[in-house]
């Protein structure tokens, strides 16, 4: 599906009305971390279907940005019905925006056989080799998970700590419930994964 542009808030607001999950990028043209993170963007969507991600160049349009405090451009806002939840900052390569974006088609597809889905949560850094294990396995059992990068989102870091009281990464949140570091035993039970 082709990325939509949107030319004010009440626009997108519109576009986004009804939707589960909707994802806007927020891109400045011109710069060269925008223009890498709308093509990587492109690339990987064109491909896929059923996603509802829209676009905004803060060169054209200035309501948007403003309304969720966004001062960097590209920035990826994730938004579940309607509600702004999380920010991804500047230019990933293809391989992020692909896992982020089938992570939510295997989502809509698990929801429309009648499974119930477990809300998994992965919170690493980019340095975490606990945390590639993690993602790994998690993925080799078909597990669909959303990851944050807590050095990239301070919020995120400290809502991380404020369930868990443990900085160290990574932490899984599955239903709520938190587990710290790839405790495989524990994971599997909560995730009902017969190893």
């Amino acid at each position: 599906m082709a990325i939509q542009s949107v030319k004010s808030h009440a626009d997108f607001l519109e576009k986004i009305k009804g939707k589960e999950t909707s994802y806007l990028l927020i891109y400045k043209s011109g710069s060269e971390k925008s223009d890498c993170a709308l093509q990587n963007m492109q690339n990987v969507t064109s491909k896929l279907e059923d996603i509802d991600i829209f676009s905004v160049d803060v060169n054209e349009v200035n309501d948007l940005h403003q309304n969720y405090s966004i001062t960097s451009a590209p920035s990826l806002l994730e938004f579940q019905n309607g509600t702004y939840m999380n920010v991804v900052k500047g230019c990933h390569d293809e391989s992020y925006y692909k896992a982020l974006f089938e992570n939510l088609v295997f989502i809509a597809k698990a929801k429309k056989e009648g499974k119930t889905l477990k809300n998994v949560v992965v919170y690493t850094t980019p340095t975490c080799s606990w945390c590639n294990t993690l993602k790994s396995y998690l993925r080799k059992n078909s597990i669909p998970f959303k990851e944050v990068d807590v050095s990239k989102d301070e919020s995120a870091a400290q809502r991380m700590v404020q369930k868990s009281g443990q900085q160290g990464v990574p932490q899984t949140e599955i239903n709520g419930r938190i587990v710290v570091g790839f405790d495989k035993t524990k994971i599997n039970q909560l995730l009902e994964i017969k190893d």
